[in-house]
């Protein structure tokens, strides 16, 4: 008998090849340094200007306006932009990449702005901000200490809450995006940054311009806002109002005789908001007048220009 037929036994040998080392993830791109451009001047714009055409958005920064202590600038961030910063500090842009941004009183004289570009690269652009002669003046006397009373402490501390409070809330006003006017004409009393030096020692500074033209004369509202802070009777202040402008910047108004608005009210460039006076701690009838972006400390005179 024949044995049954066995099929075929076949081997397949398969080559040991070693397997492809990892490779190293691409280094990150690096950051490009170019050189903000400056916008070109805007036509003058009337008391309320109607918005331009949105910018085309280019490739760097582009900004106009004041690049010293006490300043600002307002621009356009560069095409395809997630997120831009001014040295260390945020900045929040609109749908078409405007910005305002503003240096304080006491600014390095170098900041950058960066942007974070949606396709991973950053743009760095630096920025020169020029410093101020301040109105110093050294007084051979001790500086007195603080002496406040508890029980004035105990009033005065809700009346900063309600300040600090206001001046973080975002309203969506677009007073920002304006050329300033003057609230009030009048002698200036008191200028933005001016300081005491007590035997070597620093007192504080002069945080707005003081404009001092009588008692009762109407002021009006530099630029277009919405009232975050309408108070009657502030231990310091007075009548005291606090408009925002929008990308956080405000405007504050000290010792009136009376406010005409109040809190929540949207007001335009122009518009009467109060009379001045000498409410609160005042020496007399005057107003006050600070600006603020942030925690940034303003010149309003850099938004205005001289008085005419």
């Amino acid at each position: 008998m024949k044995p049954a037929g066995v099929a075929p036994l076949f081997i397949f040998a398969t080559a040991c090849v070693p397997a492809a080392e990892p490779q190293a993830p691409p280094p990150p791109p690096a950051a490009q340094v170019v050189q903000p451009v400056r916008a070109a001047p805007a036509p003058p714009s009337t008391p309320t200007p109607t918005p331009t055409p949105a910018p085309s958005r280019s490739a760097v920064f582009t900004f106009a306006g004041e690049l010293e202590q006490g300043g600002w600038i307002r621009g356009v961030v560069p095409g395809g932009t997630s997120e831009a910063m001014l040295g260390d500090e945020k900045l929040s842009f609109d749908a078409n990449g405007r910005f305002f941004a503003a240096f304080d009183r006491d600014s390095p004289r170098a900041v950058t702005l960066t942007a974070r570009l949606a396709d991973g690269r950053t743009i760095e652009s630096p920025l020169t901000i020029a410093p101020r002669d301040w109105e110093i003046e050294h007084v051979n006397v001790a500086r007195r200490p603080g002496s406040s009373s508890a029980a004035f402490m105990r009033r005065r501390k809700p009346e900063l809450d309600a300040i600090w409070n206001a001046r973080l809330r975002e309203t969506g006003a677009e007073g920002w995006r304006q050329d300033f006017i003057w609230p009030v004409a009048g002698r200036i009393s008191g200028r933005f940054g001016s300081q005491r030096i007590y035997r070597g020692e620093p007192g504080s500074y002069h945080s707005g311009i003081d404009i001092a033209p009588g008692h009762g004369v109407p002021y009006v509202a530099p630029a277009d806002g919405v009232v975050v802070l309408a108070a009657q009777d502030f231990s310091l202040e007075g009548k005291l109002l606090i408009i925002d402008h929008g990308q956080g910047l405000n405007s504050a108004f000290l010792h009136s005789s009376q406010l005409y608005v109040r809190e929540g009210e949207r007001v335009r460039q122009g518009q009467h908001i109060g009379d001045i006076g000498s409410s609160g701690r005042a020496t007399g009838p005057h107003l006050h007048w600070s600006l603020k972006w942030r925690n940034a400390r303003l010149d309003p005179l850099l938004f205005t220009g001289p008085m005419r």
